[in-house]
């Protein structure tokens, strides 16, 4: 099946249960892959504060725990909602751990770096924390790098969120 919407995917929660990610339509989606013994790990508490701050408004974030960087996301699911809630109070969506490049990918990640390349057209996700803006009709609109901070993209979330 040709699959030519962010809608038409299926990705699995913490605990391989089914999620369609048609169950976010009509909402700003910030999706990131993330990881517990990572430089960029302190981006949870940003992430939280954006998403309590503009949940009421539309935003859902969406983190993909990955273990394909230097191998800074070793845990289960457990452990790693474990570590989400304990150390940054995260609420928002902890899904469970995927490769984000080559032949094992998640086929959603696929689909957002086809839509929305890298730095000179590039497709894979250069580390953890790379974050990818879908707007309300399913659009993905930019992509980030791990170094950008979740506060430095508030102000294209919030224009998304109007």
């Amino acid at each position: 099946m040709n699959k030519d919407s962010i809608y038409d995917f299926v990705v699995k929660d913490s605990e391989m249960q089914d999620v369609p990610i048609s169950s976010f339509k009509q909402k700003v989606l910030l999706v990131v892959n993330v990881a517990s013994e990572c430089g960029f790990t302190y981006q949870y508490k940003g992430l939280q504060d954006l998403y309590e701050k503009h949940k009421e408004n539309g935003l859902e974030v969406l983190g993909f725990p990955c273990n394909q960087f230097r191998g800074q996301e070793s845990g289960t699911n457990e452990e790693i909602q474990l570590f989400c809630s304990e150390k940054y109070d995260v609420s928002f969506n902890i899904f469970n751990k995927i490769d984000v490049n080559g032949d094992n990918a998640e086929p959603f990640y696929d689909f957002l770096k086809k839509e929305r390349p890298g730095i000179l057209g590039t497709k894979n996700i250069k580390w953890n924390f790379s974050k990818f803006l879908v707007n309300k009709n399913g659009e993905v609109v930019n992509r980030y790098g791990p170094s950008t901070k979740p506060e430095d993209i508030e102000s294209d979330i919030i224009a998304l969120l109007s």
